[in-house]
């Protein structure tokens, strides 16, 4: 991140409609994946009313199916169609990989879990690290050459203020060694998502490919809360007191999306970090914006990145 931050007209109030007003995608192709609901729905939807060819990505392909077509309506003249993609299955990620065809000019990396108890995908891994980082490691990774045929491709990860809890746990990140903390896990899962944009950005620059990394608001009645449960298990910032985060709807939560998915002002950003629509500052102590100096470590980018390839390469030979 540089000392010249981007700024917009734009806000925390501002919704992701807004951010694309006037904005044409006629001819453009995006994958959003986690579209079935909450900001990943949304973001489908404006990217596909202003005439982007839009795939959802679920897991559960009756509710996509169904969010595709209860979109495709008011879609405007962009479609929206789904595809059966779990994040957390390596053998579905390369299936959707291997039938993409064609370019690819925005990929949003939205899915994700968070707090979850304990659970461990097929191979072991700790299954917020498995979904919300190597789901979509392995899937952009997969789809580099259609990014790279777009001539100009944005790439979105979604990440979280929770990211500035802790860096990743390089020793342990499957937490084998340490006693389990679901924060703790989500924490360095959502740090994983800047750290691949850092690295991503520096690797694919010459692909013309630009990698940028967002959070996107404390977001109401979603489902990526559900694990929660208790308010008072959570972290302070999640009473909605709490003036440390914005408070969003689904409409202004996907707004920074929809931004660095497809918006002039957001032309050229690569390896940054977003919220409420403008660049994020360095996270300050005590106060839950901006954005963590781990986060931002080129070392720890490059070394999560080779971690990512050894711990893909290791699933591909079991599978």
């Amino acid at each position: 991140m540089t000392d010249n931050l981007i700024t917009t007209p734009f806000g925390a109030q501002t919704t992701a409609a807004g951010v694309l007003d006037g904005v044409d995608l006629s001819g453009k192709r995006a994958l959003v994946t986690g579209g079935a609901s909450g900001i990943g729905r949304e973001t489908a939807r404006v990217l596909a009313a202003v005439g982007a060819e839009v795939t959802i990505g679920v897991r559960d392909l009756a509710a996509g199916t169904l969010a595709a077509e209860e979109i495709a309506p008011v879609s405007g003249p962009g479609t929206v169609r789904t595809a059966m993609l779990d994040l957390a299955d390596q053998t579905s990620v390369r299936a959707f990989v291997a039938d993409w065809r064609g370019p690819l000019h925005i990929l949003v990396l939205n899915a994700g879990v968070m707090a979850s108890p304990l659970r461990r995908t097929k191979e072991g891994w700790e299954m917020q690290f498995a979904t919300n980082h190597l789901g979509h490691f392995a899937l952009a990774t997969g789809l580099h050459s259609a990014l790279t045929a777009a001539h100009g491709a944005r790439v979105v990860a979604v990440s979280s203020v929770g990211h500035v809890n802790g860096d990743v746990l390089f020793d342990d990140i499957n937490f084998e060694q340490h006693p389990y903390d679901p924060w703790a896990a989500y924490s360095q899962s959502k740090t994983a998502n800047v750290l691949f944009a850092v690295e991503a950005s520096r690797r694919w620059a010459s692909d013309l490919i630009a990698v940028n990394a967002l959070n996107p608001g404390r977001i109401t009645s979603t489902r990526l809360g559900r694990h929660i449960g208790d308010i008072s298990n959570s972290p302070t910032s999640f009473d909605p007191t709490s003036t440390d985060v914005s408070w969003k709807d689904i409409e202004q939560g996907a707004a920074t999306s929809a931004l660095l998915a497809a918006s002039p002002l957001a032309e050229g950003a690569t390896g940054r970090y977003f919220e409420d629509c403008n660049e994020a500052g360095p996270h300050q102590p005590g106060v839950r914006r901006g954005v963590a100096a781990h986060a931002l470590n080129p070392q720890h980018a490059a070394r999560l990145w080779q971690v990512s390839l050894d711990m893909l390469a290791a699933a591909a030979t079991t599978a």
